[in-house]
């Protein structure tokens, strides 16, 4: 009888030790476990939690990647920012109409630009010469006279001097004809039919072209030809590059009919030798 006790007591102790062994490779691993999960709950606590997208979410991401994707504003858009604050309206009295003796009431329409801190404006000479009374409007509505500061007679052009200056004087920025290529973005911003800060656009269509106005005998050379829509009242008027640059000033236009309306030929003294009645510097 006592051969089978000692022999469950063998089996017992053999198992207990089994168990033994199997606790110490447990340990480890346990440890580690709770080691793990003690780790995971500190994160979670000191991390904050990204909340759920909503709808709103979604549209100001959609919003805001479509803003990126609009393109930029036209060049024509910018040229025209850039001159308006420059532009001057100009009425003229006492000029003498074509086929007409002077009158003191006629009148005359066109466009300037202002070129100098000073206030001198730019335009073309037909548009003021002669003229009994010369008032000018500026972008900001200033209404006052001006006198004819300058003449070159031979290139159409004149430098007019305001008696008062607005508030806020806005000179225009001043480009570089000789950079200029046929094909070349044109554009034109005046006061057609004094329809003020108008603006159109075109190209440039050629270079040193000669013209004679039908109520002068005084042929223009050296001009440079567009196709950007010129009507009455945009003599004067700045010719402007893509930068919006003034790069010549308007003088006229080629019309074979009788009616004076544009048929696509405009042309313009180059600002180099315009501003050499205001003693600017050529390039």
């Amino acid at each position: 009888m006592e051969e089978p006790t000692l022999s469950r007591l063998e089996q017992w102790r053999d198992r207990l030790r089994r168990l033994l062994a199997l606790l110490r490779r447990a340990v480890p691993f346990v440890s580690g476990m709770f080691a793990a999960l003690a780790a995971l709950v500190i994160y979670n606590a000191l991390t904050p939690q990204t909340p759920p997208l909503t709808l709103r979410d979604v549209r100001n991401a959609a919003g805001e990647v479509m803003a990126s994707a609009t393109p930029a504003p036209a060049y024509s858009t910018l040229a025209y920012r850039a001159i308006q604050p420059s532009l001057v309206l100009i009425q003229s009295r006492g000029v003498a109409l074509e086929g007409h003796p002077r009158d003191e009431n006629d009148g005359a329409l066109g466009t300037g630009v202002v070129i100098s801190d000073a206030g001198e404006i730019l335009t073309s000479l037909h548009v003021v010469e002669g003229a009994s009374e010369i008032q000018v409007i500026f972008a900001d509505g200033t209404h006052t006279r001006a006198i004819i500061a300058a003449e070159q007679p031979e290139k159409d052009i004149a430098v007019l001097l305001p008696d008062q200056l607005p508030g806020v004087l806005v000179p225009a920025v001043l480009g570089n004809p000789n950079a200029l290529r046929v094909g070349d973005e044109a554009y034109v911003a005046g006061n057609p039919f004094g329809l003020y800060g108008s603006f159109s656009a075109g190209v440039i269509s050629g270079f040193e072209r000669s013209f004679e106005a039908p109520n002068s005998a005084q042929p223009l050379d050296g001009l440079i030809q567009i196709d950007a829509a010129v009507n009455p009242g945009n003599s004067g008027g700045p010719l402007l590059n893509r930068y919006g640059q003034v790069v010549g000033i308007v003088v006229g236009i080629l019309n074979p009919t009788e009616d004076e309306v544009f048929i696509g030929i405009g042309f313009a003294v180059p600002i180099d030798v315009a501003g050499g009645a205001a003693g600017l510097p050529p390039y």
